[in-house]
């Protein structure tokens, strides 16, 4: 878990914040969830998990203290789920879209949904093997918060957001920008 995480709010200004979440893969469940007196929080568990435990006692309690959200594998079917997805989606205060690998942009579509198709307006993190190169695209898609590999240079990535003053393509944080002739 990366202590620190970008947060690039629709309409502000990305800035490195502490990471208050951490992210369990749920596949050593001995009955229950983590401890999470030590660490974080909050947790984001596997939606996966989700679908068998979200009525446990403990993830109820959780859900009453808003320490609970999911994460998204890259083979999670969400449109087949999309009942159980819009019930979750009044109650996580984190969604999050895990990358296996830099190369694999299955995620950018998981977050274009969430934002797009179900409407979500809560925060959406990018979590795995992310990296500075896809810190604009992931803006553009949905993405409000990444948690970047932990070998990535924070300052470095809040500079990518500055790269380009000109955008040619509609996005999920506005409409392209209108040139004078």
């Amino acid at each position: 878990m990366n202590k620190h995480i970008i947060r690039f709010p629709k309409g502000g200004k990305p800035t490195i914040t502490p990471n208050e979440w951490q992210v369990w893969d749920g596949e050593r469940d001995e009955g229950g969830i983590p401890d999470l007196g030590h660490g974080a929080p909050n947790v984001l568990m596997p939606f996966h998990w989700w679908i068998t435990h979200h009525l446990n006692a403990d993830v109820l309690e959780l859900i009453q203290k808003r320490a609970i959200g999911v994460w998204f594998a890259t083979d999670d079917d969400i449109l087949k789920h999309a009942d159980l997805i819009k019930a979750g989606l009044a109650v996580w205060p984190v969604v999050a879209a895990h990358f296996p690998i830099f190369r694999d942009g299955r995620s950018f579509s998981t977050a274009a949904l969430l934002r797009d198709r179900f409407g979500y307006e809560g925060e959406v993190r990018a979590i795995g093997d992310v990296l500075i190169d896809q810190l604009l695209q992931g803006a553009r898609v949905g993405f409000d918060s990444f948690e970047l590999r932990p070998d990535q240079n924070m300052d470095v990535a809040l500079k990518q957001f500055d790269l380009f003053t000109v955008t040619t393509q509609n996005s999920w944080r506005g409409k392209r920008t209108l040139l004078e002739a």
